[in-house]
């Protein structure tokens, strides 16, 4: 069976990078070998540490760079998972890697999508909106913000006198479920071809 490798590019706290690297750790057939973000001062980095993962900091100008592609290219990189990972990914990396991106979104795409549109600043629109559910799309990268085909979406409900933080956390949890395993059944199918 062929190993998959994966590299997830986050820019914050990293808590949905840390429920993929415990999903994974003893997977046999799937693993985590790099970790990557644009913020020196990311939490990330820490959980890196912590799992053993190697990281790097790069810039936005690094994203797009040849050697960057290479480098993800000498390691085998199978699949680029974003999760929280603030950068628009840059046509030459979509071009080196199509099919091979996936991002997680914390709503219903198409709703709430686009740029600026991440963390708090989608809990608070869903919640100007008076939607009465939310959730995740986990969908594949494409040359726009949160335009790449769906590969999975849940919902959740929204009650009248949930604050923007309960919105989070709901949404959260669902991250937390679906994610990992959304990321297994996309190795599967590398791993088939």
């Amino acid at each position: 069976m062929k190993m998959v490798n994966l590299a997830i590019f986050a820019s914050g706290a990293g808590s949905n990078a840390k429920k993929i690297l415990e999903y994974f750790s003893n997977n046999t057939g799937i693993e985590v070998v790099k970790i990557i973000t644009n913020n020196p001062d990311a939490y990330v980095l820490e959980i890196a540490k912590q799992f053993n993962i190697e990281s790097i900091i790069i810039s936005k100008s690094v994203l797009k760079s040849e050697d960057f592609i290479k480098m993800l290219n000498d390691h085998k990189i199978d699949l680029i998972v974003l999760a929280g990972f603030l950068l628009k990914i840059p046509k030459e990396l979509i071009e080196g890697f199509r099919g091979d991106i996936i991002n997680i979104h914390p709503a219903l795409l198409p709703k709430y999508g686009g740029k600026g549109m991440y963390g708090m600043h989608v809990h608070q629109a869903v919640k100007d909106a008076n939607e009465i559910e939310t959730g995740i799309t986990i969908h594949y990268v494409n040359e726009n913000y949160d335009e790449g085909k769906v590969i999975l979406q849940e919902h959740v409900n929204i009650q009248n006198n949930d604050t923007i933080e309960m919105i989070a956390n709901k949404v959260h949890q669902l991250e937390y479920q679906y994610f990992a395993p959304t990321i297994e059944k996309i190795c599967k199918l590398i791993q088939n071809n």
